[in-house]
């Protein structure tokens, strides 16, 4: 899987995060947002790209698919047990490549979306190859595409298709798809591959690929035919039966691409209070270790990090400087270390999301 440690996380990308752009988001603004109109109304999920510093809807035939080029905001608005009351999960998820503007435009307005919705959904941030297990379950499969949204087959003669090469890939339970370089090198008899040239679909199925890997690529390969309406046409190949002199593997004629290694973190899940009490706001560590829900205090906001994972939790007595930046606090405290790609989730007291309940000690 792409490791995101490949672009400039702490020069870049989140310079516009806890701007006055940011901060200054209001109610009567976000009333005034048509992309908002009838979110979170019922149950279902919502995904927008950012454009230009616009919120435009990503088409449902697309959903899981997502361009690292680019930056995407996504709803989950669902109901628990018997209840009628809605409950929500607001995820901006960051590309790769997404440029500081698309990132800085979806970090702002995934606060305006929570303030239209009046503070009820629980606020996540995503980055591309550390998505959460909770923005995973939305998608049959994640799809990460080379490029941005622009460049797909839908904008572009087919002539002048740019060929993909997809990885699926079993991880646990789920296949995850990925773009990878046009590299003979990665092409193993243990995984499932796909080679888009636009007009002809190749799936290489590995001697040793699993049954799943195979069925998400036909389903692939057959989405990909009725996208393009009969004009493209998709074949199997056999792993070992394939000749080196095939199109498939004449095709691939990139240089490869190094993947970046994760640094290691010590595992220790450390607990942080921050307070505006002084008139300043400070941060200091609270514990570390085992936490427990006794750990934390209505009055001030706590940031939990597991270094796998980033908790925001706000107390209901927290003030408002403290609950509308509570995302910054997060990414201030990432950039700082050596793990700030993790998934952040920002909670209100008394909100119930099963990752979090999972970090604290029993």
């Amino acid at each position: 899987m792409m490791k995101a440690k490949k672009y400039d996380w702490k020069d870049s990308n989140l310079a516009l995060f806890g701007s006055d752009t940011e901060k200054q988001v209001k109610k009567a603004s976000a009333a005034t947002e048509p992309a908002w109109s009838g979110s979170g109304e019922e149950v279902g999920l919502k995904v927008w790209r950012i454009v230009k510093f616009k919120v435009t809807d990503w088409p449902k035939e697309d959903y899981g698919k997502f361009y690292e080029g680019d930056s995407y905001i996504v709803l989950n608005t669902y109901k628990e047990g018997s209840s009628d009351n809605l409950l929500m999960d607001v995820h901006f998820w960051i590309g790769k490549h997404s440029t500081q503007d698309e990132y800085g435009t979806a970090a702002y307005k995934t606060v305006e979306l929570d303030t239209f919705l009046d503070d009820k959904p629980v606020q996540h941030r995503e980055v591309q190859g550390h998505e959460s297990d909770l923005f995973k379950s939305y998608f049959s499969s994640i799809t990460i595409l080379k490029g941005g949204a622009d460049t797909g087959f839908r904008h572009v003669k087919p002539e002048e298709y740019t060929p993909r090469l997809l990885h699926f890939n079993k991880v646990s339970r789920r296949v995850e798809v990925d773009e990878i370089p046009l590299c003979k090198s990665r092409i193993t008899q243990d995984d499932v591959f796909i080679l888009d040239l636009g007009l002809k679909i190749y799936q290489y199925n590995g001697d040793n690929s699993s049954k799943d890997e195979r069925f998400k690529a036909m389903q692939y390969c057959q989405n990909l035919e009725s996208e393009r309406n009969g004009r493209a046409k998709a074949e199997v190949l056999e792993g070992g039966s394939t000749s080196d002199s095939h199109e498939f593997f004449e095709a691939l004629t990139q240089e490869d691409e190094p993947d970046d290694v994760d640094e290691e973190t010590d595992g220790v899940t450390e607990l942080y209070r921050i307070s505006d009490e002084d008139g300043s706001m400070d941060m200091e560590k609270a514990k570390e270790g085992n936490i427990s829900k006794g750990d934390f205090e209505s009055k001030d906001v706590f940031l939990m990090d597991t270094k796998k994972e980033v908790f925001v939790w706000i107390g209901s007595g927290a003030s408002v400087a403290e609950k509308k930046n509570a995302m910054t606090y997060a990414h201030n405290y990432l950039k700082k270390t050596n793990h700030p790609f993790v998934p952040v989730s920002c909670l209100g007291e008394g909100r119930v999301v099963a990752s979090f309940e999972a970090a604290l000690a029993a």
